[in-house]
């Protein structure tokens, strides 16, 4: 087989595998190289490997809250065949994760923004919502695929002097960080704030304490990057989306 042929039929496989997986509710086309059993195992080894360094809370409230506000948000999802966890981890930083299978954990640090149940809903409808659709596996599966475009560039330079094939392979990889990793990122919170929405509103939570949340989070100010230089939406960008998701989730909304 000849090389330029190479990238072409690798382009085509990416595309009919990506052809054949969609994300729950938005629908949209996913990259997924890895098949979920082994995502799930990864993530079940990075959750158990944070345990191991992490100091763990053992104060009844907050394991209490989580756990009942984190069950709820589990439920609504529909995810039965995930072996969900959650735990509470002292330290300041405010955020939280949840990785594939279900293990969920909330940084200590995030609660006095959550304030309440309503607010923590709406952090976990977000974490959760990213086991959901898969973007643990997704974002694994675009960097392997970027690798592998950079790694044919190269190969087509190869007969060019060093310092050439170099530079190039260094601005492409600069490239392919700003113009397709970055870009995935932000589209992947982008759609776990989408998620969340309706997840929290599913559980009994209405859906505008998300917009709150983020207003609180704006307000917390700090150094920030560019959006375009950024893994995640800016909070403005983040609340405008959320207040034109806010009508759809609304439907699913049933107050408990």
């Amino acid at each position: 087989m000849r090389a330029a042929a190479r990238p072409l039929i690798v382009a085509t496989l990416l595309g009919a595998v990506a052809s054949c997986q969609t994300v729950p509710l938005t629908n949209r086309p996913q990259l997924l190289l890895i098949p979920e059993g082994t995502e799930i195992q990864l993530g079940l080894s990075s959750y158990q490997e944070i345990l191991q360094k992490a100091r763990v809370s053992h104060d009844p409230a907050l394991n209490e809250q989580v756990t009942r506000v984190g069950t709820r948000i589990a439920e609504a999802t529909g995810r039965t065949d995930y072996q969900w966890e959650f735990r509470v981890l002292e330290d300041k930083q405010a955020n939280a994760f949840c990785l594939p299978g279900g293990k969920v954990a909330v940084y200590t640090g995030i609660l006095p923004i959550t304030r309440d149940d309503a607010g923590l809903a709406a952090v976990l409808g977000h974490e959760v919502s990213h086991a959901i659709a898969r973007h643990g596996g997704e974002r694994l599966s675009q960097q392997l695929a970027v690798q592998g475009g950079l790694l044919a560039v190269q190969g087509a330079l190869a007969r060019r002097d060093g310092p050439t094939v170099q530079l190039v392979a260094a601005a492409l990889g600069a490239g392919a960080t700003v113009g397709v990793l970055l870009p995935w990122s932000r589209l992947q919170e982008s759609e776990a704030d989408h998620l969340g929405l309706i997840f929290m509103a599913k559980a009994g939570y209405h859906p505008s304490a998300a917009r709150d949340l983020w207003v609180r989070m704006a307000s917390l100010g700090g150094p920030r990057q560019p959006e375009f230089l950024s893994t995640h939406p800016a909070p403005q960008t983040r609340i405008a989306q959320i207040e034109a998701w806010t009508p759809e989730a609304l439907q699913y909304y049933r107050p408990r």
